[in-house]
């Protein structure tokens, strides 16, 4: 009995001592894992089955001045592949091929990276995801392929304004225009976070408790200036002009004087920024803000705002328009390679006689030139809220040759941007006001607060009111009467300046044969402006003076914004219709009188007893200038051999001189114009 007793301690001690030694290595075992090995095994635990996982909201909306959506990001579907669970790679790499357009080669690369994720393709289009869904539901490939949601970006007018909104790339990053320039406010916000998930992507253990999907709209909306509308008409004018002119490209841009708004702005070649990769990058380029070129004849303007600034010349001045002169050995010569004989500063701006604007900038000078230009914005960049803006090119007052004067006078020999000069005519236009132009109108919050909002900044006044209400009356001039004639629209008084400038050849240093840049700069209606409008056209077929083809642009462009936006007719219209031009002939078109206000007074002649005989070769008889206007006084005074100084303005109603008087030739006669 004992020994059964004895025999039984001996088998529970024996039992007791083995659980108590397997207790210890299970003990051992357990505090090795958990102290020497924990982290290794944590960390293999968190490859196998978790993984980082991004949380993004949608970028941000850009919306035109009325809330019409621009652009907008709707969340889609994106493919990805967990390499260490694909069994068979090619034939994985077979069946998706086709549904989701991408090569087997580069489905078997994105499998071959290894690890526990690769991306296969991004933001798959819905007959995409519906197609791989089915396939994953059908072969079982739920072990090895998943979905994420990502934003993807839309632009629902495709080609419109293209070039000012730009694209997104791949990763929601901005790569042009305002969502290049924008990116901070526009782009969606990502949280980072880390999930366990099984073989089919749902959250495990904690991670439950994880947001795994999108949060909504979290990110501002970006107003634009533009309206969409006008964008529109604009942009299809440029496709006119494009067939018509075939040039190499066409620029326009349309803004509010008042604000420096811009309401649209355009280029021909243009892209679809929703298949941006299909495009020559150099299409890419908004050429409004990142191109520079001489401007031409349209950079007079400010030239004249400079002359009668600085009180250097005045309306009625008359000037003897020699045909050509010399700079520097440099010959300066007028559109037509002839003299326009004795005309009025206000002629000279309304031909865009070369002559005159080059002799009457020399007596500028460099240094005032250069201010002037200065003043009206040039030299530097707008600071538009818009990537790859240039600043121009402009001479240093002291490096200045007698010829250099006189050519940037005619508008070469300096270098804009198409925004540069539109908003040195709003300036003219806003009583002399500079303005800095801005195409954000305001940056909303998610709940539709405003975060920031863009308002009218004043630069700087240009010009006095008084001389800018005169430059204004000779920029009216040159649509109602001179080069700018296509650009009338009937009932509207326009004003503004066309221009003819050679390209510049590559190598910035002279300029291509047979090669222009057409142009049209202005504003309407002159008695109260709402719109300033350019348009430039590069490198036009056949015809290529701006009084010709770009202005007659922007008379279709005028006339469908002011019906669009209601604008009244002038009360006092002084608006052609193009149909009832003749044909024209250059930069300064047809030589032709001015259109009067009213009827040239009537008054009967006196009559003068005038001698038969044949004056002397040194004599010159006095023309009856009673009634006759300032350009057809010249015209007289030039071919009787006299000269004659204007006082007033309208029409001729005395003279010092009386008519028939036989004088010396070169003698002055003074005369009287009363309106």
């Amino acid at each position: 009995m004992n020994k059964d007793r004895e025999f039984v301690q001996k088998r529970i001690t024996r039992l007791v001592l083995v659980l108590l030694g397997l207790m210890g290595v299970v003990v051992f075992r357990y505090a090795w894992l958990q102290l020497v090995q924990g982290s290794e095994l944590a960390e293999r635990m968190r490859y196998q089955v978790g993984h980082d996982y991004s949380v993004q909201s949608p970028r941000g909306a850009i919306v035109d001045r009325n809330g019409r959506e621009l652009a907008v990001s709707t969340m889609t579907k994106s493919l990805f592949v967990d390499p260490n669970h694909v069994e068979d790679a090619a034939q994985l790499a077979k069946d998706l091929s086709p549904l989701i357009d991408k090569s087997e080669e580069d489905i078997l690369a994105d499998i071959a990276v290894g690890g526990g994720f690769s991306w296969v393709k991004r933001r798959l289009e819905q007959s995409e995801y519906e197609a791989v869904r089915a396939l994953i539901r059908e072969k079982g490939y739920a072990v090895c392929l998943g979905f994420r949601d990502e934003a993807k970006r839309y632009y629902p007018n495709d080609m419109l304004a293209a070039n000012v909104l730009g694209f997104v790339g791949t990763d929601d990053k901005g790569l042009d225009g305002i969502e290049q320039a924008l990116d901070k406010y526009i782009k969606g916000e990502v949280t980072e976070s880390f999930i366990y998930a099984d073989t089919q992507e749902r959250p495990i253990l904690e991670s439950i408790f994880t947001p795994h999907g999108y949060q909504g709209d979290r990110c501002k909306t970006i107003q634009l200036t533009i309206d969409s509308a006008i964008q529109f008409i604009v942009e299809q004018e440029l496709d006119r002009a494009m067939a018509e002119n075939d040039p190499v490209a066409i620029t326009c841009i349309v803004m509010d004087p008042r604000t420096g708004e811009v309401l649209a702005m355009a280029n021909r070649p243009t892209y679809n920024p929703n298949r941006f990769w299909d495009y020559d990058q150099e299409i890419w380029k908004n050429k409004s803000v990142s191109s520079i070129y001489e401007p031409g004849s349209t950079f007079k303007a400010v030239v004249a705002a400079a002359l009668l600034q600085e009180g250097i010349v005045a309306p009625n001045q008359v000037f003897v328009d020699p045909g050509y002169v010399m700079f520097s050995g440099k010959k300066i010569q007028n559109w037509n390679g002839a003299s326009f004989g004795t005309v009025t500063f206000a002629d000279v701006v309304k031909q865009s006689l070369n002559t005159g604007f080059a002799i009457f900038g020399y007596d500028l000078g460099a240094n005032k030139l250069i201010d002037y230009a200065r003043l009206f914005g040039f030299g530097e960049p707008t600071g538009i809220e818009l990537p790859g803006e240039e600043a121009g090119i402009l001479y240093r007052a002291d490096e200045m040759v007698d010829s250099d004067i006189a050519t940037m006078a005619i508008g070469q020999s300096i270098a804009v941007t198409p925004l540069q000069l539109i908003t040195a005519f709003c300036a003219i236009a806003n009583d002399g006001i500079l303005l800095k132009p801005h195409i954000v109108k305001s940056i909303k919050n998610a709940n539709g607060s405003t975060y920031s909002e863009t308002h009218v900044e004043e630069v700087r006044r240009t010009i006095d009111s008084a001389t800018d209400k005169t430059l204004v009356g000779l920029l009216e001039q040159v649509v109602a009467a001179g080069g700018g004639r296509k650009a009338t629209v009937r009932g509207y008084r326009v004003a503004g300046k066309t221009g003819t400038a050679q390209k510049v050849n590559e190598y910035g240093w002279g300029y291509d044969e047979g090669k222009y840049i057409a142009s049209f700069c202005g504003f309407a209606p002159v008695e109260s402006p709402q719109i300033a409008l350019l348009v430039v056209i590069d490198e036009p077929y056949g015809v290529f003076y701006g009084g010709q083809i770009a202005a007659p642009v922007a008379s279709r462009i005028f006339s469908q914004i002011f019906r669009y936006l209601r604008i009244e007719p002038s009360d006092a219209p002084l608006g052609i219709d193009s149909d009832d031009l003749g044909a024209e002939v250059g930069e300064g078109d047809a030589l032709i009188e001015n259109l009067p206000y009213r009827e040239t007074p009537k008054e009967p002649e006196p009559q003068i007893n005038t001698p038969k005989e044949e004056l002397a070769p040194e004599a010159a008889r006095v023309p009856n200038f009673y009634g006759k206007s300032i350009r057809e006084a010249a015209r007289l005074a030039n071919e009787a051999g006299i000269s004659f100084a204007a006082e007033g303005s309208g029409f001729a109603v005395n003279q010092s001189i009386g008519a028939g008087e036989i004088v010396d030739k070169g003698t002055t006669v003074k005369v009287q114009f009363s309106p």
